[in-house]
């Protein structure tokens, strides 16, 4: 496997550190990240029992980050696995299958892909309304398209190989073939594909929750904190900066990962 190399493994390790001690934050010391106290409103970083300070209600800006990071991993995670599943499987099946199969399916990708994912996806949020649960719909499926077509052009190769063309003449099953020989060898795409579109998909809640359609008050999550902070750059800058830079710093140290797992599983790859 290549080195990550310094710079790209310090920020994979520096994401790995947020979203642990984001999954740690329920046994953590912290305070109540939905609690008020307009006493404490705005203080800055490193004041007295808030170490990241407060926002504009006086809820601890460390808790809400931490509980933030948390939601907002989970929302894209789970977007990530969705669209992961639904995606491999059509591209699987139009890649094995061939013929009227591949361009049935392939054509309502096509279809799917005509629209600008993001706008998409805002459309999508409009009509089920706003919230995490249909930000989560939303972003599964505008993401379905790029597995089935990454799956696809895999499972073509391997449609034609030795091995599942011996498969089909000894009487196996389209089942069998499948699960058997095509998915196995679908896996390292798939994980790639996963692993990269995660800070992608990290950014795409992030977006739908600035701009109201995601998160809703109480609920904190990154992009919500992002914009709570927005009218403030110019007063209280911290406000606004600390979840932009987590938010920044979760997504490129995912798509560094995403890029050495990929050198690392590419079967062209030099030692």
């Amino acid at each position: 496997m290549k080195r990550l190399g310094w710079f790209r493994g310090s920020f994979v390790m520096l994401a790995a550190l947020l979203a642990g001690l984001s999954l740690l934050a329920p046994l953590l010391p912290l305070a109540n990240p939905d609690a008020v106290n307009l006493s404490q409103r705005l203080l800055p970083p490193l004041a007295e029992g808030h170490l990241l300070g407060t926002d504009t209600l006086g809820r601890d800006i460390l808790a809400r980050l931490l509980s933030g990071t948390r939601l907002s991993l989970a929302v894209a995670l789970a977007a990530a696995a969705v669209s992961a599943f639904f995606g491999t499987t059509i591209g699987a099946l139009a890649g094995y299958l061939g013929g009227l199969w591949d361009n049935v399916l392939m054509r309502g990708i096509d279809l799917l892909m005509a629209f600008p994912y993001l706008i998409f996806a805002l459309a999508l949020v409009a009509v089920l309304g706003p919230g995490l649960d249909n930000a989560l719909i939303a972003i599964s499926v505008v993401n379905i398209p790029f597995f089935a077509r990454t799956v696809r052009g895999v499972a073509v190769g391997l449609a034609r190989r030795q091995f599942v063309e011996a498969g089909r003449v000894l009487g196996g099953s389209h089942l069998r073939m499948l699960f058997r020989h095509l998915l196995p060898n679908l896996i390292p795409t798939v994980t790639v594909a996963a692993t990269t579109t995660f800070g992608w998909m990290l950014l795409e809640t992030a977006g739908l929750s600035f701009l109201g359609l995601g998160a809703q008050p109480p609920q904190a999550d990154l992009g919500s904190m992002l914009a709570d902070g927005r009218k403030l750059m110019l007063v209280h800058p911290h406000v606004a900066l600390l979840p932009g830079l987590v938010i920044f710093i979760l997504a490129a140290g995912i798509n560094l990962f995403g890029d050495a797992l990929r050198d690392w599983l590419d079967p062209t790859r030099k030692d």
